[in-house]
């Protein structure tokens, strides 16, 4: 019962708080129908536009009001936080706002969009540093750095202000909606948003059902619940790297698993698609953590027909030059992109004949690695087909065996394709 006490659950009245600090800075963002969406699902699913936040994130929200709280001398000694992008914008024009230097931990893989983003909406007040391959890794780093210069650390997630901050696109979301909302689905990185979230519901709109969406590849509030306690996982998919965290924090965990009605987990292929319709259909540019809530509806497709649907949109920092990344993960997902080890018998017009009677009229070439060996009956390439239909895979790998050009198929065996590819 002891330890119960010491669980922390935000509460209405510090998030309309956090409102109030924050009305100046940050968006009032668009609910805003999605008429493709409801078409497809035969729902009314709404987006909450948090990517129209002049930082392009929420995480505005949280970080504001969390730097807003501190004494005097702490915003002299200064301020620190870690990040993968997202929350150090947030946390840059914060500190550029209220005039309180503050230094940005990001891992070394963050895309330079973001670090650009950060330098800019920080101007004069903030420095970047860039270490380590993960955000668990900047935030050790950070951590280090606040305890030898006795400067504070602002938290992405696992800290009350910032939770209550990013709660504000609860009340927003009931002010807003024009009918009861039946689900939310939000996307789950560290958990500072789905804990304000989900608590706001329970409080003022207790039968709408809160969806927890991560990437497949870094499922660590799924996993923490699953187990009943916070865990750390020791490997995840870095990807969709707005929500790739190891451990969830230890104030957001117990919330979530209070107040969420469920947690899944989307394939990041998946996402990719989302990220992809969502530009070409809908001229709507997410990064991937962003399109993890819309990509989550086909999971839930019959359970909410006819119901009142909400995903929470939360950024759209997205770097272009990940586009091919992106285009490529899609295609693997839908099963239309396929890496062969293919064997070329040494003779003149073998390539051709591959081409001509073996490929179907709509496959294509998209990757071509040659590699002459000294077996003189066979030289191996990988080769990358792109297909029109899922159903054109089995006859071309039949068509391949049969005039004895198969060599493996690389799609479902990571290690050699991560190698080969």
């Amino acid at each position: 019962m002891e330890e119960e006490k010491l669980v922390y659950f935000p509460e209405i009245k510090d998030v309309q708080v956090a409102a109030d600090t924050i009305k100046n800075v940050s968006a009032v963002t668009p609910l805003q129908a999605s008429l493709r969406y409801s078409n497809d699902y035969q729902s009314n699913i709404l987006l909450k536009r948090e990517d129209l936040q002049q930082v392009r994130s929420y995480k505005i929200r949280g970080a504001y009001n969390k730097i807003s709280s501190l004494t005097p001398e702490e915003s002299k000694n200064g301020v620190v936080c870690a990040s993968a992008g997202n929350h150090a914008q947030g946390f840059a024009f914060a500190c550029n706002h209220l005039k309180i230097q503050g230094v940005v931990y990001m891992p070394s893989v963050t895309p330079m969009q973001k670090v650009e983003q950060t330098k800019m909406f920080g101007g004069d007040y903030i420095t970047v540093v860039l270490e380590g391959d993960t955000f668990d890794d900047a935030y050790h780093l950070a951590i280090n750095a606040c305890e030898k210069q006795h400067k504070t650390f602002i938290h992405p997630f696992d800290d009350k202000k910032v939770i209550e901050g990013q709660a504000t696109i609860g009340l927003e979301i009931l002010d807003q909606a024009q009918e009861p909302i039946d689900y939310v689905f939000v996307a789950v990185g560290g958990g500072g948003l789905a804990a304000g979230l989900s608590a706001v519901f329970n409080a003022l709109s207790p039968d709408t059902k809160i969806i927890g969406v991560e990437p497949e590849g870094a499922p660590s509030m799924l996993t923490s619940i699953r187990n009943d306690k916070n865990t750390e996982l020791d490997y995840i998919e870095k990807f969709i790297d707005g929500a790739a965290v190891k451990r969830v924090g230890d104030l957001t965990f117990p919330i979530c698993k209070q107040y969420l009605h469920d947690m899944i987990t989307v394939p990041e292929g998946k996402v990719c698609q989302t990220i992809l319709d969502l530009y070409n259909k809908d001229a709507i540019v997410v990064e991937p953590a962003g399109a993890l809530s819309i990509s989550a509806l086909d999971f839930y497709a019959e359970k909410i027909k006819g119901k009142n649907v909400v995903c929470v949109v939360s950024g759209s920092n997205n770097d272009i030059t990940r586009t091919p990344e992106i285009k490529e993960r899609a295609l693997l997902y839908a099963n239309l992109k396929h890496y062969f080890i293919i064997k070329f018998p040494q003779r003149a017009g073998a390539l051709r004949e591959f081409v001509v009677d073996i490929l179907g009229p709509n496959d294509d070439i998209t990757y071509f690695q040659y590699a002459k060996k000294t077996n003189r009956e066979n030289g191996s390439a990988v080769v990358g087909i792109q297909l029109k239909s899922t159903s054109d895979l089995d006859p071309l790998i039949t068509k391949m065996k049969q005039r004895n050009f198969f060599g493996d198929y690389l799609n479902d065996k990571p290690d050699l394709f991560q190698f080969l590819v």
